[in-house]
């Protein structure tokens, strides 16, 4: 026969004291003598008795839980490394509130609505993360009218109440085109993400600017949704161009892998026919052949750091906007001088 776990009732019988003053003292409410509270804990810590999630959700009429809505396609969801590794980040900050992160993956922006207004409606999270920001969001005003507390990867394109966790993208894509450029290359494209996305759409400004800034053209760009499957394409498209670049830059490593093997099998020798550099330093990036030259983008740290951030924000507290540290360019063996 399994053992029963304790009870609240348990650790009042061992304590001397009634339920509801195990209750007062494990939720360090008034009432309770400093004592009483000890002996309480004591009484609490010899059984290895802990209060329920359940039953502390109830008591506090929160939901202990945080909410993180995904408008990709679940297979594209999967194959970002993004994702995870912000998803991991906020993990290792829940688990020890001993409270869960909620997960809802909707096909696109379209059902998103729906989404945040049944999370609120069904009072399932205490507040949520928000990602992959947009121009004139609507999900801003809409948790707003909703009451829910909020957290943004990263500032809105308008005005925001919610503190935001930003990492500025642009040095990184700067450095790339400068040390490209550097090297000797004058036709660096760059392959983009969805311009709708707000990094999107600061990733490709950056590789602008740099390029203006070198005295180079900068119209060799193709956009795509930071999958392999659109990085892949978007390189065919660059390297079928009269001129093809001597070297890409990617809003994302997962496009660059793609495009290397693109590059590979039109018989292109990397890199010293095609130079490629990436964004996010996935783990893959340091292994596939030639290593990738990419930028860091520490999502584990983003999703720690966003994690304190809503769990303040829940608490009732007002936290300021936080940035951290800007990515860096990690030089590896996927660029060189073009030949």
């Amino acid at each position: 026969m399994a053992e029963l776990r304790p009870t609240i009732a348990d650790v009042a019988a061992r304590a001397g004291v009634s339920a509801a003053a195990v209750s007062f003292a494990l939720n360090a409410k008034p009432g309770v003598g400093e004592q009483t509270r000890r002996r309480i804990l004591a009484a609490a810590a010899e059984l290895g008795w802990q209060p329920s999630a359940r039953a502390r959700s109830l008591s506090t009429r929160q939901a202990l839980a945080l909410g993180l809505v995904a408008a990709r396609p679940p297979e594209l969801l999967g194959a970002d490394p993004f994702f995870p590794s912000f998803i991991a980040g906020v993990e290792t900050v829940l688990w020890r509130t001993k409270q869960s992160l909620v997960l809802q993956v909707v096909p696109d922006a379209e059902t998103e609505e729906a989404a945040y207004r049944r999370l609120a409606g069904e009072r399932r999270v205490d507040g949520v993360f928000v990602a992959d920001l947009r121009r004139d969001d609507p999900r801003i005003p809409l948790l707003g009218e909703l009451g829910i507390p909020a957290v943004t990867l990263n500032r809105p394109g308008g005005p925001s109440p919610f503190p935001a966790v930003c990492l500025d993208d642009r040095p990184g894509i700067r450095a790339a085109v400068e040390h490209l450029a550097a090297l000797g290359h004058t036709r660096i494209a760059h392959v983009g993400g969805p311009v709708g996305l707000l990094h999107g759409v600061s990733r490709r400004l950056a590789w602008e600017e740099a390029m203006s800034e070198a005295g180079l053209d900068a119209r060799a760009c193709v956009e795509a949704d930071f999958s392999a499957a659109s990085g892949a394409a978007a390189t065919r498209t660059l390297l079928d161009l009269a001129e093809r670049p001597t070297a890409i830059v990617y809003a994302n490593d997962l496009m660059a892998v793609a495009g290397m093997s693109v590059a590979s099998e039109r018989g292109l020798r990397l890199p010293y026919d095609l130079s490629v550099t990436g964004f996010d330093d996935m783990t893959l990036a340091a292994h596939v052949h030639p290593a990738l030259t990419t930028v860091t983008a520490d999502a584990l740290e983003w999703g720690r750091t966003a994690a304190r951030l809503l769990l303040g924000l829940v608490a009732g507290d007002r936290p300021d906007d936080v940035e951290l540290p800007p990515g860096q360019l990690v030089l590896r063996r996927s660029t060189a001088p073009p030949l």
